[in-house]
């Protein structure tokens, strides 16, 4: 019969056994444990890997290490990034560059700033935002880019009667320079209603201004009209800044000035789909009202005299006057591109009309 083996395989000397006996008659002995199966099955799978250690609930088997495909994944994105940029930069610059709205509306505008709107990163207008990539993204919508200040007592007028002046000054603006009617070539009527019917000079040239436009009898010194069988605007809204002052004027009269910046995005009239060029026409007007005391000057009651009137204008057409603004588009054979001087549009720091070049030659944006 074959000894008795302890779980690591090895047999009970007779010394043990001995021992076991001895202490057996002395009753202070346990008898050794036969190993069981599972114990002798360990015992012979450590004797054949010694170097493997025994599995258990608390072993652990690493996963096999994996491949690193990452790396190639990432070069084959970077060259088909490479190939589209080749094909079509700007499409990338747009999906890049975000749109201006990141940029908060700015404050409407109290005094004339002492400086240019700082650098935008130019972006390709579309028709959903024909603003974006120009200082015009973030002015205010229309009549609310023109600022009114305050009304308070003076000369003739009382501090409600200047307030009602001033409201009908932004509103002769508006309806000059903002009505959806007067943009697309009409007679701009209710900005008439507001001229004084006596002053003979003015008057002389709304007579011949709409039928035969010329150098000095040009609408477009005081309103901005397109041709809609050349021009279409794009969207419903015209970017705005600028605002009102007031002073006492001759004869006791309130004078207002007004210096706003009007951006207009057009395209072609014939133009379709998404891919259509956007050009924003920008005109800077500013325009003196006097409100005269009707003891004093011959005039009626709610209308004013026209004391001054000058504009900036870019991208709005040259040549011959036509009584519209003539945006040159690159696809128009018969646009009439800017030629002359450079000017930034967006500066307000600057006098309207400073350094204006002589004639009929335009003045060439910076940007826009």
């Amino acid at each position: 019969m074959g000894g008795d083996r302890e779980p690591d395989g090895s047999s009970k000397s007779d010394e043990e056994w001995e021992r076991f006996l001895r202490e057996s008659v002395e009753g202070t002995a346990d008898a050794p444990k036969e190993p069981s199966a599972r114990a002798r099955e360990v015992a012979k799978r450590l004797r054949a890997e010694p170097d493997r250690p025994p599995e258990g609930w608390r072993s652990h088997t690493p996963a096999p290490p994996r491949r690193r495909t990452g790396w190639y994944v990432l070069g084959l994105l970077a060259a088909v990034l490479l190939l589209v940029v080749a094909l079509a930069p700007g499409r990338i610059l747009d999906l890049f560059a975000g749109d201006d709205p990141a940029s908060p509306p700015q404050a409407a505008e109290t005094t004339r700033p002492t400086q240019a709107p700082p650098t935008v990163a130019p972006q390709r207008p579309t028709a959903d935002e024909p603003f974006r990539g120009s200082p015009a993204a973030s002015w205010a919508d229309g009549a609310a880019g023109i600022t009114v200040p305050k009304a308070r007592a003076v000369g003739w007028m009382n501090k409600a009667e200047v307030e009602q002046a001033l409201a009908r000054s932004r509103d002769f603006l508006v309806e000059s320079n903002l009505d959806r009617g007067v943009l697309r070539g009409e007679r701009p009527k209710k900005a008439i209603t507001l001229l004084n019917p006596r002053q003979k000079d003015v008057q002389n040239l709304l007579k011949t201004a709409f039928r035969t436009p010329g150098e000095k009898s040009d609408p477009l010194l005081l309103f901005s009209r397109f041709q809609p069988a050349h021009t279409r605007l794009v969207g419903d809204i015209v970017k705005t800044r600028g605002l009102l002052t007031y002073r006492k004027g001759e004869h006791g009269a309130l004078e207002v000035t007004a210096d706003v910046t009007f951006v207009y995005p057009v395209t072609r009239a014939d133009a379709v789909g998404n891919d259509a060029e956007i050009v924003r026409t920008i005109v800077r007007r500013e325009l003196v009202m006097s409100w005269d005391d009707p003891a004093e000057v011959v005039t009626e009651p709610g209308t004013f005299s026209v004391v001054s009137y000058k504009y900036d204008m870019t991208n709005g057409g040259c040549g011959t006057p036509t009584g519209y603004l003539t945006p040159p588009f690159d696809k128009d054979p018969q646009s009439n591109k800017d030629t002359g001087p450079e000017m930034d549009p967006y500066d307000r720091s600057t006098p309207v009309g400073q350094d204006a070049p002589a004639g009929d030659e335009c003045r060439r944006a910076t940007r826009s």
